[in-house]
C-alpha cells in the first residue's frame, strides 16, 4: 500500500513549482521538506534575478528551460499574485580587447531564442545608466531580463499546491531511501513513507540521495556566493541589473535593484565541501566591494544593511540533470538546479509533471485551482480603504515592523494561512517584517509575541529559523539565581 504516488523531496522553488503543476492531474502527492518551513536553502539565498537566457550554451537543457521560464514569468505572477519586474539587464564591457566576448554573448543568445537582445556602444550605454564605470565601452542589454521575490514565488508555489491537493511535512529529513519490487520506501526520523515515484529536487543535497538508490554515482559541489544588501536609499543608483562578463566560475558579480527597493551586490563564487556553509567571510566581502567598483561607481557602501551567502548545486558537467535514473525506474532527479535555476524553475516544473504525466497516464483534474491570492498588504490600498480595513480589523492599524511599515495584521496573516511562518525567519520572508535597516531590532520582540500567541507556545518555544535556533535561553530572575 502507498501513502503516495509521487513523492517529492524539497520544497524549494523547483520541488514546489514541480508539486504545483503536478497538481493539475489526478494524483496524489506528498513534500518532504528537512527545514521548518519552504524556501530555507538556496531558494532563499540568491540574486533573485529572472534571466533572459544567453549565457547558457546553445541547445543545453538550461538554456531551453531558462528562456521558457522567463517566458512564463509575467502570467504566473498574476496568476499567484507575487511581484515580478522586466527591469532588464546590462551586461558590461570595459575593455575594448573584450568585445568579442561580448559578442559571443549575443549570439549564443539569439540562437538560445532571447528576444529583443541587442550590443550598446558607450553613449547608449550611458543614456541608460549614468552611475555605470567611466570604463565602459559597450554592453549587450536584454530588455527580457527581470527582478523577482524568490521567498513570495515559493511560498505561492506551495501555497497554490496546497490548495490543489499536496501535503507538506515540514522537519522530515530523509534518512534513507530504498528500491522496493515496486516503488521506494522513504525512511525519515518520525516515518517510512512509501511511494509508486519519488522527485528528488534536494538541492545540494540531491546526490546523497541519488547515490541511496543508484550505482551511478553524481556529486554535487556546493558552491558559495556571498552577497551585500544596501538599504533602500541606494536602490536607485541603478535601474537594470548590471552584469560583469561571465567567467569560469558564472556570471560573475552583479548590482541590481531588488524588486523592494533595495540595492543587491554579489555573489561570489567558491566551491566549499560543507553543504550548510553559508557563513559570510570578510574576504569574500571585499571581493563584492571591489568587483561591483569595477562596473557601478558611486556605490553608497555605507548604506549596507546586511551580508549573507547563498549555496549552488554546482555539477561538474554545469547542466541540469532531469531525468529518470537508468537503474532506478520511477526515481525521478531534478538536480544540479544552480543558476539560472530561479528563472527555469517554472519550466522545470512543466517538464518533471509531463514526464509523470506521461509515465503514470496521469488524467487533469476538471477542478484544478490555477489561482492563488498572495498576502494583503495594506500598502497597496488607497487611503479610504485602509480605513476602512482598520476599522474592521485594527490589526491593520498596528505598527510592529517600522522599517518595513509591516503591521500586526500582515503578521497574523502570515501565521495563520495554509503553510503558514512559524518562525521569525517564516514571517519575515512573507512579510518583509526584519528586513528593514535595523535587520529587526525593532520588531523581534513583538514578533515572537505574535508567534507565541498564534502557535499556542511559549515565548522560549519560538525559534528563528526551526528548531536549535531559540532566541530565549531563560530569563534574569534565572541567571540571578544561578549566580547566587
Amino acid at each position: 500500500m502507498f501513502d503516495y504516488d509521487v513523492i517529492i523531496i524539497g520544497a524549494g522553488v523547483c520541488g514546489t513549482a514541480i508539486a504545483r503543476e503536478l497538481s493539475r492531474y489526478q494524483v496524489r502527492i506528498g513534500v518532504l521538506e528537512k527545514e521548518e518551513d519552504v524556501c530555507c536553502g538556496t531558494s532563499k539565498a540568491n540574486s533573485a534575478i529572472i534571466h533572459a537566457g544567453f549565457d547558457a550554451p546553445e541547445g543545453s537543457l538550461m538554456a531551453k528551460l531558462n528562456v521558457r521560464g522567463n517566458e512564463m514569468m509575467d502570467k504566473l505572477s498574476r496568476d499567484l499574485d507575487f511581484p515580478f519586474k522586466r527591469n532588464g539587464s546590462l551586461v558590461l564591457c570595459l575593455n575594448e580587447e573584450d568585445r568579442p566576448k561580448l559578442e559571443t554573448l549575443y549570439e549564443r543568445g539569439i540562437a538560445n531564442g532571447v528576444k529583443e537582445l541587442k550590443i550598446l556602444e558607450r553613449d547608449e550605454v550611458l543614456k541608460l545608466e549614468e552611475n555605470l564605470s567611466d570604463e565602459v565601452s559597450a554592453a549587450l542589454h536584454a530588455p527580457t531580463g527581470g527582478i523577482v521575490c524568490p521567498f513570495q514565488m515559493n511560498i505561492a508555489f506551495a501555497e497554490n499546491a496546497h490548495a490543489n491537493g499536496v501535503e507538506f511535512y515540514f522537519d522530515t529529513e530523509v534518512e534513507n531511501i530504498e528500491k522496493l519490487e515496486e516503488g521506494f520506501a522513504i525512511k525519515t526520523k518520525s516515518r517510512t513513507f512509501k511511494a509508486k515515484y519519488v522527485v528528488n529536487a534536494a538541492g545540494v543535497h540531491a546526490d546523497r540521495l541519488h547515490n541511496m538508490v543508484s550505482t551511478r554515482t553524481l556529486r554535487i559541489t556546493p558552491r558559495k556566493g556571498e552577497y551585500c544588501l544596501l538599504d533602500k536609499a541606494a536602490g536607485k543608483l541603478v535601474s537594470r541589473t548590471i552584469f560583469s562578463l561571465p567567467g569560469r566560475f558564472g556570471k560573475g558579480v552583479l548590482v541590481t535593484p531588488t524588486i523592494h527597493g533595495n540595492l543587491l551586490m554579489g555573489p561570489t563564487a567558491t566551491d566549499i565541501s560543507d553543504k550548510e556553509g553559508t557563513n559570510t567571510t570578510r574576504e569574500g566581502l571585499e571581493e563584492v566591494l571591489k568587483k561591483t567598483a569595477k562596473s557601478v561607481k558611486n556605490i553608497p557602501v555605507k548604506q549596507i544593511i546586511t551580508s549573507f551567502a547563498g549555496l549552488r548545486a554546482h555539477e561538474e558537467g554545469r547542466e541540469f540533470i532531469i531525468e529518470e535514473a537508468e537503474d532506478a525506474r520511477g526515481f525521478i532527479d531534478c538536480a544540479g538546479i544552480q543558476s539560472p535555476g530561479l528563472s527555469s524553475c517554472p519550466a522545470i516544473g512543466e517538464m518533471v509533471a509531463q514526464l509523470l504525466k506521461e509515465k503514470m497516464q496521469l488524467k487533469e483534474k476538471e477542478s484544478f485551482i490555477f489561482t492563488r491570492t498572495g498576502m494583503l498588504n495594506p500598502k497597496d490600498l488607497s487611503l479610504e480603504e485602509r480605513n476602512r480595513l482598520i476599522r474592521e480589523n485594527p490589526a491593520y492599524g498596528t505598527i510592529v515592523c517600522r522599517c518595513e511599515m509591516v503591521t500586526e495584521g500582515e503578521i497574523v496573516d502570515a501565521i495563520t494561512r495554509p503553510l503558514g511562518a512559524r518562525s521569525l525567519d517564516g514571517v519575515k520572508r512573507r512579510t518583509r517584517a526584519g528586513m528593514g535597516r535595523c535587520q529587526s531590532g525593532f520588531c523581534s520582540p513583538r514578533t515572537m509575541e505574535i508567534l507565541a500567541e498564534r502557535l499556542d507556545i511559549h515565548k522560549p518555544e519560538v525559534t528563528k529559523m526551526g528548531a536549535g535556533s531559540e532566541l530565549i535561553l531563560g530569563t534574569n530572575k534565572d541567571t540571578l539565581e544561578d549566580k547566587e
